[in-house]
C-alpha cells in the first residue's frame, strides 16, 4: 500500500481551502461591488481579441483533421455523406470547447498567474492593501468576468471555423455530395449540442480565471516563484479542463434531454 506523507496532504487540503476562499470573495464582490467597466474592456481585448488568432487556428486545423479521419473511415461502408453530421456534433459539443479552452488557458491563465505573480513579488498587491483596495476586486473580479465571457465566443468562433474547413475540405478535397452532407449535418447536429458547448465554455472560462489568478496571487518570492506559478496555472487548469468535461458531459446529456 502507497503510504501518502503527510505534508503533502496538508499542503493540498490548504491550497483547495485558499482556492475556494478566493472563489467565495469573487462570488461575494460580483453581487456587492461595482465592476470597473475599463478594466473589464481591457481584459475582454487581452483574453478575446488576442486570442483569436490561435484559436480560430485551432479549430481550422482540428474540424480538416476530424473531416478526413472520419471520412476515410465512413467510405469503407458507404457513408461519405455522413461526415460533415459528425464533425458538426463533435464540434459543437466536446472539441470546440475543449481545445478552445485549453489554448485560452496556455495564453491567458500563463499570463495571468504571471502578472500577478510579478504584484505580489513587487509587493504591489500588498501596496493595493495600504490604498484600502480590495485585490480580488481590482485584479481578479475583472479578469474572471472577461474570461467567462470571452471563452464562450471564441468557442463559437471556433465551431463556426472549424465546420467551414471541414467542409472545404469535404467537398473540394476529399468530393463527398455537398447537399446531402448539409442535409444530413442539419439533420443530426441538434441544438442541445450547441447548448452543452456554450455551457461547458463558461464553465471552462471560470476554471483558466480563477485557477491563473489564485496561483498568481500566492505564487513564491523571486523570479522563481513566479515561473512556478505559470508553469501551475496552465498545468492545473488544462487537468480541471479535462476532467470537469467528462463529469459535465454526463450531467448536461441527462439535464439537456430534458428539454
Amino acid at each position: 500500500m502507497i503510504e501518502v506523507p503527510t505534508n503533502v496532504i496538508q499542503r493540498v487540503l490548504t491550497g483547495l481551502g485558499r482556492f475556494s476562499l478566493m472563489v467565495a470573495e469573487v462570488l461575494r464582490s460580483l453581487t456587492t461591488q461595482r465592476l470597473s467597466g475599463r478594466d473589464l474592456v481591457d481584459q475582454l481585448h487581452f483574453i478575446g481579441v488576442k486570442s483569436q488568432m490561435v484559436v480560430l487556428v485551432t479549430g481550422a486545423f482540428t474540424g480538416m483533421v476530424l473531416c478526413a479521419q472520419t471520412y476515410f473511415q465512413f467510405h469503407k461502408v458507404k457513408m461519405d455523406t455522413a461526415t460533415l453530421a459528425v464533425v458538426s456534433v463533435s464540434m459543437c459539443g466536446e472539441l470546440g470547447p475543449v481545445l478552445t479552452a485549453l489554448m485560452v488557458a496556455g495564453r491567458v491563465g500563463a499570463s495571468m498567474a504571471a502578472q500577478l505573480g510579478t504584484m505580489r513579488v513587487t509587493e504591489q498587491i500588498d501596496a493595493l492593501r495600504t490604498l484600502a483596495t480590495h485585490p480580488i476586486d481590482y485584479l481578479v473580479v475583472p479578469r474572471v468576468v472577461a474570461t467567462m465571457i470571452a471563452v464562450p465566443l471564441l468557442t463559437a468562433e471556433s465551431i463556426a471555423v472549424g465546420i467551414l474547413a471541414a467542409y472545404l475540405v469535404g467537398v473540394h478535397l476529399l468530393q463527398i455530395d455537398p447537399g446531402y452532407s448539409l442535409v444530413n449535418m442539419q439533420r443530426f447536429t441538434d441544438h442541445r449540442d450547441v447548448l452543452m458547448g456554450f455551457i461547458k465554455s463558461f464553465i471552462f472560462g471560470g476554471i483558466i480565471a480563477t485557477t491563473g489568478c489564485y496561483k498568481g496571487i500566492h505564487c513564491g518570492q523571486g523570479a522563481e516563484g513566479v515561473g512556478h506559478a505559470t508553469t501551475e496555472a496552465v498545468v492545473y487548469a488544462s487537468i480541471a479542463i479535462l476532467i470537469s468535461n467528462f463529469f459535465l458531459t454526463l450531467l448536461l446529456t441527462r439535464l439537456l434531454a430534458l428539454i
